[in-house]
């Protein structure tokens, strides 16, 4: 199975990033193996979609979870359509298959009380990592943006002029978000300290190590962790919640649902409705309390 060319489609045509993939090439190669096992053959342009199902049937035994075998069912369609694409099928097998039912998982977002015990009651020290970390929080909560576009963020990324920052998301699509001034503060104060540092090896980068390397997407995860294991009793606490904790706040504040969606850099207003059913939570004990016929 030469899937090289396909690799080369999804880096430079698609803009996939290198992680998905990867996890595409291991997904195919599961398949790979599969059908040499069960059927004899390595050729994935032959198969039929009754032999797919079989996959399908074999993962369900084996205890995968609907939510991963949609994916690697998602990583084997895409392969076909790529081949339908340079004429090496003639048809799709998948493309009447429906993906498994999966119980929708719902975030739960940190309250602003959490964020701002975080951000205003917790005693930061100067040193570096404390007030990198600070600017780590405040950024993620001001702004929504993914853990891996804070990690990406040059020091160019910041417009301190127009209070703005720079970022680049999927498909490389770039969007501008507006920086609170409280925000911009706090990254001055950063920069000034990241000034301080010995030895600087990732110097376009905005977030560094104390040892001059740009972070990591796992750093940026333990900073969220970290503090707000001492704030919150959420399961979860994770970049992810601070992003769902800024759109859900934006909402219940009464933000436009299409200019949040553009904060967060979504493709379709149906990606950023998921984050409503906490503001209409909020509506409701908003109509309940106001409306004068609740009391009856």
């Amino acid at each position: 199975m030469q899937l090289k060319p396909f690799i080369d489609y999804l880096l430079l045509e698609r803009n996939y990033s290198a992680l998905t993939v990867n996890a595409y090439e291991k997904d195919l190669e599961t398949f790979s193996e599969f059908i040499k096992a069960e059927y004899d053959s390595s050729i994935i342009a032959d198969v039929n979609y009754s032999q797919i199902r079989s996959w399908i049937v074999q993962m369900v035994e084996n205890g995968l979870s609907n939510r991963s075998i949609n994916r690697k069912i998602s990583a084997l369609n895409t392969y076909y359509k790529f081949l339908l694409k340079i004429g090496d099928v003639d048809k799709n097998p998948l493309s009447k298959h429906r993906a498994l039912k999966t119980a929708k998982k719902m975030q739960v977002p940190f309250s602003e009380l959490e964020i701002m015990t975080v951000l205003d009651d917790m005693n930061f020290d100067d040193d570096f990592e404390s007030v990198r970390n600070k600017a780590i929080i405040e950024l993620f909560y001001s702004t929504g943006i993914r853990r891996i576009e804070l990690v990406e963020l040059t020091v160019s990324s910041i417009d301190f002029e127009n209070k703005t920052l720079k970022v680049l998301g999927k498909r490389n699509k770039e969007r501008i978000i507006p920086l609170l001034d409280s925000v911009t503060k706090t990254l001055n104060r950063y920069l000034s300290s990241r000034k301080e540092l010995d030895d600087i090896t990732d110097n376009d980068r905005l977030f560094l190590t104390k040892k001059g390397l740009k972070i990591y997407e796992t750093l940026a995860y333990r900073v969220i962790n970290d503090y707000f294991s001492e704030a919150s009793t959420k399961v979860k606490k994770s970049p992810h919640i601070l992003r769902h904790s800024f759109a859900t706040h934006l909402l219940n504040q009464g933000a436009d649902l299409n200019a949040v969606k553009e904060l967060l850099g979504h493709s379709s207003l149906a990606a950023t409705q998921i984050y409503t059913h906490n503001s209409i939570a909020e509506l409701k004990k908003v109509h309940i309390k106001a409306h004068p016929r609740s009391k009856k």
